[in-house]
């Protein structure tokens, strides 16, 4: 939910194997200290998209010495999510993504991508 000067987001915790300690579960992550993305789909292929966005965001920083923007973060994490759709030999990421948080300017922003690689 985004709202004037707030963005609120909330995930579901499934039930996982016996086996599995629920502590290790995550659904947000952290990219930057104003990013934030939450997924629903399969866990393996959030770590690799998360791992490559925190890459980018600080990469970001570095090039351009501001902090990354969410629409920015948004694009390149469709981009990948793209790529893998229609590349042979390579499996599309099973994840749809929220990405949300505050532009430069104090302005919450939220975004959608789904596994073709399309945003909103």
């Amino acid at each position: 939910v985004r709202g004037k000067d707030i963005v609120v987001l909330g995930v579901e915790r499934t039930s996982s194997a016996k086996l599995k300690d629920p502590r290790t579960v995550k659904k947000i992550y952290k990219l930057d200290r104003h990013v934030f993305m939450a997924f629903a789909g399969l866990n393996a292929d959030a770590r690799v998209l998360v791992d490559r966005a925190r890459l980018e965001c600080q990469s970001y920083k570095l090039r351009v010495e501001d902090p990354v923007t969410v629409e920015y973060i948004t694009r390149h994490i469709a981009q990948i999510k793209q790529r893998f759709t229609q590349s042979n030999g390579l499996r599309p990421f099973g994840l749809s993504s929220l990405l949300l948080g505050f532009d430069p300017d104090s302005t919450p922003r939220l975004f959608a991508t789904d596994p073709a690689g399309n945003f909103a």
